[in-house]
């Protein structure tokens, strides 16, 4: 009897705990890589930066899927693996690890956190009709990111503030087009095993253009506190993380793990304002709060959509 008690109280634990704490590591972490990646920039070109992180990271997985003898992707598969390197990696994170170079940690995870608007608005455009619930909540994010920027209003005159915030915005279009086409062409293939392969081959093409361009450093010359972010973005937020964040949305509700896109950017501007000294207004706070709100709302409506869709559909 009290075995088959700890056997339930275990499977339990295995259940709702494991789920949940892999929830946490993504809330946490994730946030932390924005870090990471604002000390990195500052001793090397940033796609060289995040080149060499989804190198490292992308290699070792694939190691490991080869060490297992893991069956490779076939056919209509390697286009969807390809599409998704281009769009999730070497444009999105690309892009977004490029534009903290000129804008703050805390600034780069909020204007990232804004990519649920960019999937309502492409939808939108797609002849898809908008409920109110979600176009309350883009207005509500627009008014929030107007407060956010309200301090920034002098620094739209520098020309690097400027495009710092264009390629933020650029890496969650990206984003959003890749999350639609994962929904869309979403593969049968091993998604960690995909992940590491869509990595691998982002690598390549990012530092295929630092190559090009000569904008990429010598190796040899990279400073030792841009290998250890390098190191914690590939151990934490390329391995582990993504590990976590696959696993959790396997196993919780949408409603439950889209959690991690509200948490990310206040530990992502709580650890700018205490490591680098970047600036914690009211205006980013109360700002970045709304904003936060209005993202809610969006997503809220985009789940009841998909809900009523499935219902419909049986």
């Amino acid at each position: 009897m009290i075995k088959k008690i700890q056997t339930s109280f275990s499977n339990k634990i295995n259940e709702i705990g494991l789920p949940i704490l892999a929830l946490c590591v993504v809330c946490f972490f994730w946030g932390t890589t924005w870090i990471a990646s604002k000390e990195g920039v500052k001793h090397m070109p940033a796609l060289q930066l995040a080149g060499i992180r989804q190198f490292i990271g992308g290699f070792l997985y694939v190691c490991f899927f080869l060490y297992k003898k893991a069956p490779w992707p076939k056919g209509k598969q390697w286009k969807t693996i390809i599409i998704l390197s281009l769009l999730n990696f070497a444009l999105s994170n690309g892009l977004s690890t490029w534009g903290v170079k000129y804008i703050s940690s805390g600034l780069g995870a909020i204007i990232n956190a804004v990519f649920p608007l960019w999937i309502v608005i492409i939808t939108f455009f797609r002849g898809e009709k908008l409920a109110k619930q979600a176009i309350l909540g883009l207005i509500v994010s627009f008014g929030g990111v107007c407060v956010i920027f309200y301090d920034h209003l002098t620094d739209f005159l520098q020309p690097d503030f400027r495009f710092g915030i264009l390629l933020s915005v650029i890496s969650t279009i990206s984003w959003a087009f890749g999350s639609l086409y994962t929904k869309k062409k979403a593969a049968t293939f091993n998604p960690y095993f995909s992940l590491g392969l869509q990595m691998f081959i982002s690598s390549i093409f990012l530092l295929t253009i630092t190559g090009a361009t000569g904008t990429g450093v010598n190796i040899t010359s990279i400073p030792v506190n841009s290998w250890w972010a390098i190191a914690y973005l590939v151990i934490i937020g390329s391995a582990i993380t993504f590990i976590a964040f696959i696993y959790m949305l396997q196993k919780l509700p949408p409603e439950i793990n889209s959690i991690y896109a509200y948490i990310n950017p206040i530990v992502a501007v709580l650890l700018g304002a205490f490591i680098f000294g970047e600036l914690l207004t009211m205006a980013i706070a109360l700002g970045g709060a709304v904003t936060l709100c209005g993202l809610y709302m969006v997503n809220h409506s985009i789940r009841k959509s998909r809900k009523m869709a499935l219902e419909n559909k049986f």
